[in-house]
């Protein structure tokens, strides 16, 4: 199968390691876990109103929700080395913009998958619009992407980091 660089998503070694593991421990013990609370619940009686078992029902759909999720970013999942700081835009930077050259007007994000989102910095995806006219911009330049509406924006390069998360 061919991918395309708009559904492959670049992660660490590391990254890569706790997703699978994540996978692993949700599709073995996690499944008995809710499916002995499923069992324990049913057992109780009238399941139009067992409170119980329609909580271990909602567990389970969120948790093979889940699975679904990490099955296919695994699937559509290349390793890669953590960037390089030589000031370029690039997944698993930090990125300070200024908007139309305000320099009082700046945004500082992650460009990382959500995967990597933390409550700690905002993340905007490489391929969300910002993310994709930042990409390969270097400090100091002046990107351009497309808004909602259609318009365009530009945006100035301020410091780009690696993210130390």
């Amino acid at each position: 199968m061919t991918q395309t660089s708009e559904n492959v998503t670049w992660l660490t070694q590391e990254a890569y390691n706790k997703l699978k593991e994540e996978l692993a421990y949700l599709t073995g013990p996690a499944r008995t876990e809710i499916a002995a609370k499923i069992a324990a619940a049913r057992e109780e009686g009238d399941l139009r109103e067992n409170g119980g078992y329609h909580a271990a029902k909602e567990e389970q759909g969120k948790q093979e929700l889940r699975v679904r999720q990490l099955t296919q970013l695994l699937e559509n999942a290349r390793i890669g080395s953590p960037p390089v700081e030589d000031g370029t835009v690039a997944p698993g930077m930090v990125i300070t913009i200024a908007f139309d050259g305000d320099e009082d007007d700046t945004l500082t994000f992650l460009l990382a998958s959500r995967e990597y989102a933390s409550s700690e910095i905002e993340t905007y995806s490489p391929q969300s619009p910002l993310g994709a006219g930042v990409m390969g911009h270097k400090v100091g330049e002046t990107a351009e992407y497309e808004l909602p509406n259609g318009k365009t924006a530009s945006v100035k390069i301020l410091r780009v980091e690696p993210y130390k998360g």
